[in-house]
C-alpha cells in the first residue's frame, strides 16, 4: 500500500484508489505537499482542505483541456477531463455527505466524466433502469469485437459502501473485460453513486429486489446474451453480489472482489474501533446511505446485512476474492463464503498476496493483476475469450 500520509489510512485509501483510476504520481505530488499538517486535523477541517487542492488540480487540468480543444486536440483534452474527473470523485468521496458544495461537486464530476469519454472515443454509455418510479443509473461497455445481430455475455457491476460506478468504470474491469469478449455494465445501485445522491435511494439488504429489475433490463437489451449475465460486486460489493445471486436464478456466475461475509460483525467491531474506517465521518456516513436516523437505527438495519443462510442458494459458479491483508474485512469471511457455497457447481477461493499485488482491502492497493485474474475467470465461466483475437 502507497503510504504518502503516514498517519491517515483513510487519506492513503484515497490515493491509492486515484493512482487505480489513472492519476499521476507528480500530481499527487503537488496535490498532498501540502496536506501533511491537515491529515492529522479532525475530519472537517482536514477533508475540506483535502478537497481544495484536489479540486484545484481538476481545475488546472480542464483549463489544459480548454487549451488542447482549441487547436483540436480532443484526444489530449477527453484525457485530462477525464483525470479531472478522477479527482473531484476523490475530493467528494471524503466530505461528509451534507457538506456545503458536496452536490454541485458530483454533479461536475459526471459532466467531466462523460464530455472526457466523449473526447476519446470511448463507447462507454451511460444508460438509465426504470426503478421505484424513479431510475437506476449505470456505465455500458460493450464486449469488443461484437458482430450485427450478435449477442454476448455481460457482467453486472456492483459498487461498494462509497464507490460510484464512475471509479469502477476508471479502474479497468470493464476495458479488461471487454477485450475477453464479455460487456459489461456498471451500476450505481441504491445507496451509492446517483441513486443515493440525486435520487434518494438508499442501500438495502435485500438486494434481489434491484438487481432482479436490472436482469429484466438486460435480458431485453439486443446485445446481452441473456443466458451469460454474471454479476460481481466489490468491497461491501462482496455482499450485495452473493445475496443477489443466491436469490436471483437468472445469474449464470458471481464474484465477491473482497469478501464481505458478515457486515454486521464488521459494524460491531467497528463501534469498539476495530478495523480501518473506509471515509471520515464514518457513522453519519452509514446512515446516510442506510437511510438510518441514527447509529442504534442503523446497528439495527445491519443485522440483516449477513449471508449466513444465503450463499447455501448459490447454483451457479462463483469466484470469492480477498486480500491477504485487507485491514477492513478480515480473511475469515471470504473463507466463510467460500465453504458456504456447498451447492455452486465451480466455487473458488482466490487469496491476493505480495507476490501478485492486490493484498489490501478489495485490491484497492493494486489492482490490476487481481482485476485481470477476475476478467479471466468471467471469461472462461460465460465463454469469453483469454487469448487476443486475430487481426
Amino acid at each position: 500500500m502507497f503510504k504518502y500520509f503516514p498517519t491517515n489510512y483513510v487519506w492513503n485509501l484515497s490515493v491509492d484508489l486515484a493512482i487505480e483510476m489513472g492519476a499521476r504520481i507528480g500530481e499527487i505530488e503537488q496535490m498532498c505537499a501540502p496536506l501533511q499538517e491537515a491529515a492529522r486535523a479532525p475530519d472537517a477541517a482536514g477533508t475540506q482542505a483535502f478537497r481544495e487542492t484536489w479540486v484545484a488540480m481538476a481545475d488546472r487540468l480542464c483549463e489544459l483541456a480548454d487549451e488542447d480543444l482549441a487547436h483540436g486536440r480532443a484526444c489530449s483534452a477527453g484525457e485530462k477531463l477525464r483525470r479531472a474527473a478522477s479527482y473531484l470523485i476523490t475530493a467528494e468521496r471524503l466530505q461528509a455527505h451534507d457538506a456545503p458544495g458536496r452536490l454541485p461537486l458530483y454533479r461536475r464530476e459526471l459532466a467531466l466524466f462523460e464530455q472526457g469519454s466523449r473526447l476519446l472515443g470511448d463507447r462507454v454509455q451511460r444508460v438509465t433502469i426504470p426503478y421505484e418510479g424513479r431510475e437506476l443509473s449505470a456505465l455500458y461497455l460493450p464486449a469488443e469485437g461484437l458482430r450485427p445481430g450478435e449477442r454476448a455475455p455481460l457482467l453486472l457491476q456492483l459498487n461498494g459502501l462509497d464507490s460510484t460506478k464512475e471509479m469502477k468504470y476508471l479502474v479497468g474491469l470493464p476495458a479488461w473485460l471487454a477485450k475477453r469478449g464479455v460487456s459489461s455494465l456498471v451500476l450505481d445501485q441504491p445507496g451509492t453513486g446517483e441513486a443515493l445522491r440525486l435520487h434518494g435511494l438508499t442501500a438495502r439488504f435485500d438486494a434481489e429486489h434491484w438487481a432482479s429489475r436490472v436482469v429484466d433490463w438486460l435480458q431485453d437489451h439486443p446485445q446481452v446474451d441473456p443466458a451469460r449475465i454474471g454479476c460481481e460486486g466489490v468491497s461491501l460489493g462482496g455482499y450485495y453480489c452473493p445475496r443477489a445471486v443466491a436469490m436471483e436464478p437468472r445469474f449464470a456466475c458471481g464474484v465477491a472482489w473482497g469478501a464481505n461475509h458478515d457486515w454486521r460483525d464488521v459494524q460491531q467491531r467497528r463501534l469498539q474501533k476495530e478495523g480501518d474506517f473506509p471515509v471520515p465521518h464514518y457513522w453519519a456516513h452509514v446512515c446516510w446511505v442506510w437511510g438510518a436516523t441514527d447509529i442504534d437505527d442503523f446497528m439495527r438495519i445491519a443485522e440483516d446485512v449477513h449471508l449466513d443462510g444465503v450463499v447455501e442458494r448459490i447454483r451457479v459458479p462463483f469466484l470469492v476474492t480477498h486480500g491477504a491483508r485487507d485491514s477492513q474485512i478480515p480473511l475469515k469471511w471470504a473463507e466463510r463464503t467460500f465453504e458456504q457455497l456447498v451447492h455452486s457447481p465451480k466455487r473458488e477461493l482466490k487469496v491476493f498476496t505480495d507476490r501478485e499485488g492486490g493484498a489490501q482491502h478489495a485490491s484497492f492497493d493494486n489492482s490490476i493483476n487481481a482485476g485481470q485474474y477476475i476478467a479471466d475467470w468471467v471469461a472462461e465461466v460465460l465463454g469469453g475469450r483469454t487469448a487476443a483475437t486475430s487481426p
